[in-house]
Formats: structure tokens, sequence, C-alpha cells
């Protein structure tokens, strides 16, 4: 028999300094414990969830002093709903941990030289970003500790909100969510308060019954509003309802949907959206370039930080209307086609087909004749072949998704020794990885956080390469 694990508690243990991921760190007899849910200044129990010879890891127990960097949190689903994990932290601090971590993983992981990093570059909005928000319906909702034996709260109702964090079934119960302004509570609590009254049963994750699953709602600078209804059931008369409901309450939706999904999981890529009510897709914009974004597109969530982010590509590019520029990863094109003005060319690759398209429908929407895009792993694509078709790049962008580079990824890019890589990521640790790789060939010489979700772990950073001499 496996003994069981011992249910250590370390007592009174005070918080010293921020860690990564959202968890903070102290220090007890010469261990480091790395503590998720607190702050540094803290003073708490922690109960050991892992416990090896140099390090473990725990979760607090009992606060018997909050540190004085704390503030209160404005969401009256803290720590619950699995959010905004940061909203106890005044946004000043959260910047400077999150530049920290950039520094930290930089060092830790990449192991090479490094410039003096730029200061990283907050958000001018820190609620209401959002573009993009995802509600999900469902048939239990989480309680709180409080409510666990209260005999009078049921945990069979029908709610509409998020997932709770480690609990695939469960959802919390929105009433006001201060990711992205309003109509989006509305909205939610109207379709959610449509479907009790009509009797509607709401999606159980469990058994895979139900006709309320989940909603989008997507919220456009440009004031167009975008919101698919996702329904497990294809019931015309109710759907039908749903709809005409819907409209007549919200008349500023310019384009409404609904998709039918009776899958065993929540992903919309191989299904088919259904327009009920205008166009089908909206349009963002970003500096003067326009985005034709469908239910299914992938887009950059925070418009005015996304705007930032791609103005540090572009600066950290450094073009002169000379050069042919490789978007790696380009997905719907975004990026290519917001640096596209100071280059000759663009040639985007990506993988996914139906992103491909959108990026060809962005560049004609933006009147561009000096970008491609092909569908594609680029370790393919890129042959002696195609280089002499379309020439070799002097810049590299590449803007992976959180798992970072494939090995031959970078292989590949040190092959192509463009004389300048911007690597653009959403992962720092990644990052870092590849980093160390490139060094091979190349130096780092400009390094910028910028803060793309406030009140989160999440941690964007842009890095300028060029080829050593």
């Amino acid at each position: 028999m496996r003994k069981k694990k011992k249910n250590i508690v370390l007592e009174k243990v005070r918080v010293e300094d921020y860690a990564a991921e959202g968890k903070s760190l102290a220090r007890v007899d010469g261990k480091v414990i790395f503590i998720e849910n607190v702050v540094p200044g803290d003073l708490v129990d922690v109960r050991l969830l892992k416990n090896k010879k140099d390090w473990a890891e725990g979760v607090p127990l009992q606060f018997h002093e909050y540190s004085p960097e704390r503030v209160a949190p404005f969401c009256s689903h803290f720590g619950v709903c699995g959010g905004c994990q940061w909203q106890m932290l005044p946004y000043e601090k959260q910047l400077q941990y999150k530049s920290k971590q950039v520094s930290d993983v930089l060092q830790r992981i990449g192991k090479v030289e490094l410039p003096v990093i730029l200061p990283i570059l907050g958000a001018a909005d820190t609620k209401f970003y959002r573009n993009k928000i995802e509600y999900t319906f469902g048939n239990k909702r989480f309680l709180l500790k409080e409510e666990i034996n209260d005999e009078n709260i049921s945990g069979q109702q029908d709610v509409a909100g998020f997932h709770a964090r480690g609990f695939f079934d469960k959802v919390v119960d929105i009433e006001t969510c201060y990711l992205q302004a309003e109509p989006t509570n509305a909205i939610r609590l109207f379709v959610k308060e449509y479907g009790k009254a009509n009797g509607w049963p709401f999606y159980d994750i469990r058994n895979h019954t139900g006709f309320l699953r989940t909603m989008q709602v997507r919220l456009c600078s440009t004031g167009e509003l975008m919101v698919n209804i996702v329904l497990a059931e294809e019931d015309e008369k109710k759907i039908s309802r749903l709809m005409e409901a819907v409209m007549k309450k919200f008349p500023s939706i310019t384009s409404l949907l609904y998709t039918i999904n009776t899958k065993w999981n929540d992903s919309l890529y191989d299904l088919e959206p259904i327009a009920y009510h205008g166009k089908g897709y909206v349009i963002e914009q970003l500096e003067d370039f326009r985005f034709k974004i469908g239910p299914l597109s992938f887009f950059q969530t925070h418009t005015r930080q996304a705007e930032q982010l791609y103005r540090v590509t572009r600066d950290f590019a450094e073009l002169t209307g000379k050069e042919t520029v490789y978007d790696l990863y380009c997905g719907t094109g975004s990026i290519g086609i917001f640096v596209s003005h100071k280059a000759k060319k663009i040639i985007g690759v990506e993988m996914v087909a139906a992103a491909i398209e959108d990026a060809k429908e962005n560049a004609a929407l933006n009147n561009l004749d000096s970008t491609s895009f092909f569908t594609g792993d680029v370790i393919d694509i890129c042959d002696d072949a195609f280089f002499a078709l379309h020439g070799r790049p002097d810049v590299i962008i590449t803007d992976p998704p959180r798992a970072g580079m494939h090995e031959k990824l970078v292989r590949k890019i040190l092959d192509m020794e463009a004389p300048v890589v911007v690597y653009v990521s959403c992962n720092p640790a990644t990052q870092a990885r590849d980093l160390n790789l490139l060094d091979e060939k190349y130096r780092i010489t400009r390094v910028q956080p910028v803060d793309m979700f406030p009140h989160t772990l999440h941690i964007e950073n842009v890095v300028q390469l060029k080829l050593k001499s």
C-alpha cells in the first residue's frame, strides 16, 4: 500500500516576494515555499500540497496579517470565478511583478546576455477592456463555502457565468463582470431569465443534455456588436423565439448568430454559426487598419493594448519600406497587415486554413496588394523554391502560441538568417527557452513587456534579435 501524504501545515509564514504564474514565495528553514493566492507581506498558515527536498508548494489556510500592499477587489466574484486573480493588488504593483517575471525567466531559462529591459507598457483601461467574452449556461451552481451547508441554497440551479476554477461541471453565477462594457451583462442576464421563464433546460455537462449552452459577445471599438448563442438542441421554434426576443431587447446588436453544438466539448472550430440577423461578422479597427472578425476568428481581445503591442513589433522590425517580412504564426494576418505600410512585402504563414482565408479577406479590406498568405508548416513551406519565388526574409516576425516554437522551426529560423527577428510571446518562459536556442546566431537587442490583461497573471513580451556579426 502507498503511504498517505502527511498533512503538513506551516504556521505564521511571512510571504516575501512574487515568484511567477501568480504564485508568491516564502522561505522556511532554507526551503523555498511557493504559495498560491497570497501576496508579498501576508502572514499565513500554509498547507503543503507538494513537499520536495529543496522546495514545496502550498495554499493558505489562515491569514494572520494582510499585506499593506493589498487593496479591496472591485468585483464581488473575486476569488471564486477564477478570473482577474490580482484584483487585490494595485495596478502599479501588478506591472512591477509582471516586469520582474519577464526579467527572471529570461535570465533563469534563457541564460543569454540581455540589454536593459524597457519599462513595461501598462493599459490605460483596466476595466471593461475585453472585446470578446464567453459565458456558460449550466444547471449546477458553484456554492461558496458558507453556502454548502445551508439547506435553503441548492447547487441544482440554472445559472449563467463562468466555470468555477477546478470544477468542469459547476458554474459561478455572475451578476456583474467588469471585463467587458455593457450591454454584455445585460444580454447574459436577459438570456438567462428568458430561458428560465420558458422552462428551457440549461446545459448539463455531465449528461450532455439541455438547450442553452454558451454565449459569445464581441464588442468592437467601432461600435459593432456580435452575439453568438450556442445551443445544444436544434429546436427551430425555441431558437426563433429566443432570437426575436434578444433582437427586440437589444437593437444595438449588429450581428446575431446561433450555433448548434451537440458535441461533448465546447469548441466551435468545426461547427457552422448561422447568422440570424446582420452580416454575420463585425469590423474592428487598429489605427487605420480594419479587420473582419467572424464568430470563429481569432483576434487580440484587448483592442487598445493590441495597438501598443503591434506598434512595438513594428518599431522593433526597423522597417524602411524595402524589406520582405515573414510573419510566422500569422493567424488572421493582423500583425503583418499592421506593419505592411512600412514594408515592401509581407509573407504570412499559418497552419490553420480558416485563419489564412480571414487574413486574405483582411488584406483585401485594407486594399493591400503587397501581402501574401500561405497555409501550412513553415518548416515545409519555406524551402529554396519558395525563397526563389518570394525572396528571403529581411525581417522575421514570430508570434507563437503559449507552447512557443517547435525546435525544428527555431532551426529553420537559424537557417534563414534574417538580419532581424521580432519574437512576440504570450509566455515569456517558453520564449526564454527558444531564445536560448536562437543565441547560436542571434543576440538580443531590445526587450519590451506589454500588459494585455490587467488583473490577471498573464504578460506579453516582445524581443528584438539581430544576427551576430
